[in-house]
């Protein structure tokens, strides 16, 4: 075995570390790196070998990261945030911003609000890009697959940078032409509901109505608050909905004001490494400035 002295770990040593830390599997990180799992493989060896440690434990669900290993990817994020400053600096217009920028967001929030905001910012940024992914979890940006999240939460992660955007006011809907014509329909137990309690259990609208309507009967359970509006719309039942997704719909129309202990909050977040690249600080500022609720 070499000593660990001897190795000299290289940029690429660190590149892969990080993919795989990233990726949890070879598969996955050979994706990343544009090679197959066996060259993974192989150049995991060769390092381990090098230094004479383990950088990942080989486990029935992937590969998990040791102490050093993990190290040894925040230098590469380091590495990789250099790397993006130096591109930027030499472009030949330096005004104008390029590369993609990948957001994380809830289906609901990237229609009702980010997709608006990010249209505005075509004419000022024509060179950019756009990764959106659309899913309940933080991981993603956790794991750097994202450079920014918008998340409606009260509690965001305290390793992320984030910006309080306002609160999500939210309220009951029914169908213009549907059976529920106001909110008295729906306490005598005339309107069936539309909610995402399999897929949101903890959602503050499942909450609420399990609260105040406990033998609601629940028709549709569907799993996302997106869907909730559209199934509404078409006079499937009454569901709790963000004002921002339903107001100014003309095949809606609300029943009660805006429930306050439904409420939950909206928050712009990004990743401490990443704030400071030209692509994602532009698109963060301005969904900052287009998305802040009132």
């Amino acid at each position: 075995m070499i000593a660990k002295t001897q190795y000299q770990m290289t940029s690429a040593d660190l590149e892969l570390t990080l993919a795989l830390l990233r990726g949890g599997s070879l598969a996955a990180a050979g994706d990343r790196l544009g090679v197959d799992a066996s060259t993974v493989f192989r150049a995991l060896q060769r390092i381990e070998r090098g230094l004479g440690r383990l950088l990942f434990e080989r486990t029935r669900s992937g590969y998990v990261a040791t102490e050093l290993a993990t190290q040894l990817a925040g230098h590469a994020e380091q590495m990789e945030v250099a790397l993006e400053a130096a591109r930027s600096s030499i472009e030949a217009a330096p005004a104008q911003i390029s590369g993609t920028v990948r957001i994380t967001t809830t289906d609901t929030v990237l229609h009702g609000l980010v997709a608006p905001a990010l249209r505005s910012l075509q004419k000022a940024h024509p060179l950019l890009g756009y990764e959106l992914h659309t899913g309940n979890e933080l991981a993603s940006l956790t794991r750097r697959d994202a450079d920014i999240a918008v998340r409606a939460t009260k509690r965001p992660p305290q390793h992320l940078v984030g910006k309080h955007l306002g609160p999500i006011r939210v309220a009951l809907y029914a169908a213009k032409k549907g059976s529920a014509r106001k909110f008295a329909d729906v306490q005598a137990g005339q309107a069936d509901w539309i909610a995402p309690d399999d897929a949101l259990p903890e959602h503050p609208s499942v909450v609420w109505r399990k609260r105040h309507f406990p033998k609601a009967h629940l028709r549709y359970s569907v799993n996302s608050i997106l869907s909730v509006l559209e199934l509404v719309a078409l006079g499937l039942g009454v569901g709790i909905v963000p004002l921002f997704l339903a107001e100014g719909r003309s095949d809606v129309v609300r029943l009660t004001e805006p429930l306050a202990d439904c409420e939950t909050e909206l928050w712009l977040l990004t990743h401490p490494e990443s704030r400071h690249l030209r692509r994602v600080a532009a698109v963060y500022a301005h969904l900052a400035q287009a998305m802040e609720m009132p």
